[in-house]
């Protein structure tokens, strides 16, 4: 065996081992850059039966336009109970900072069932903390639903 065949077998080798080392640093980074992104936003039941249906014209505008300012009052009405509505002692408004919104649940952990969800920058009454402070007892203005919440999601409001 010649020197020169000793020095073509080791650059061949270590070319081959520069080449397999690039493929699978190539395919790692393509797989980590592939889930390493945010997971899409849930959806949540109350945000779909939030969204209410605009009246459709069927004889002429004039029923249009009543149907326009009776939804335009109930919005009101709405808009004025909520601010209006009485807090329990010790409860407080807040919103939630979670970017990806928070699953409500039926009791304090982890392991409790899923009763809902509330979205992100939601507007919430804090009604109270678990024994622990790791859980908020909340409830939803829109639907007045109740249920825990991780807690440290919560932004305290005016």
């Amino acid at each position: 065996m010649s020197i020169s065949s000793l020095f073509q077998f080791l650059i061949g080798f270590f070319l081959g081992i520069i080449l397999f080392t690039a493929g699978i640093a190539g395919g790692a980074y393509f797989f980590l850059t592939q889930v390493s992104g945010n997971p899409p936003k849930p959806s949540f039941p109350e945000e779909n039966s939030a969204v209410e249906e605009t009246p459709q014209p069927d004889e002429s505008s004039n029923q249009t336009e009543t149907a326009t300012e009776e939804t335009a009052k109930e919005t009101q009405e709405t808009t004025t109970n909520e601010e209006t509505e009485d807090l329990p002692e010790g409860a407080y408004r807040g919103k939630v900072i979670w970017s990806t919104g928070l699953s409500l649940r039926a009791e304090p952990g982890i392991d409790s069932e899923r009763i809902g969800g509330v979205g992100y920058n939601w507007e919430i009454i804090i009604l109270g903390t678990s024994d622990d402070g790791g859980w908020q007892k909340i409830r939803i203005p829109s639907s007045g639903q109740e249920g825990w919440v991780k807690a440290g999601n919560i932004e305290k409001i005016d």
